[in-house]
């Protein structure tokens, strides 16, 4: 039997250079994908963090972890437009379970 929905978790790191208008313009409509295409969603913004490791010769990152319910089609098509968005450093989806 297919899986109907599940729960993901996202973490994303948005380029502190876009400002603060920038930032909550991407934060926004990020919430706005996932609640258009799933349920559930959780927005929680970490802020500003030292990165690990410099990611295009930057040091810092705005995080944004992000929970939601969705059908297992979303996650491959959120992927692709966290790789076309300019601003986004780096994203990850993980996903939790039923």
């Amino acid at each position: 039997m297919a899986k109907v929905s599940a729960n993901y978790e996202v973490v994303y790191i948005i380029d502190p250079a876009q400002g603060e208008e920038g930032i909550a313009a991407l934060v926004a409509k990020f919430k706005a994908l996932a609640e258009q295409h799933g349920s559930a969603v959780e927005v929680e913004e970490w802020g500003p963090r030292k990165l690990a490791y410099p990611i295009d010769y930057k040091n810092d990152g705005y995080y944004v972890l992000m929970n939601f319910t969705s059908e297992p089609s979303f996650p491959k098509e959120l992927d692709r437009v966290f790789g076309i968005t300019d601003g986004i450093m780096r994203s990850m989806i993980v996903c939790k379970g039923e």
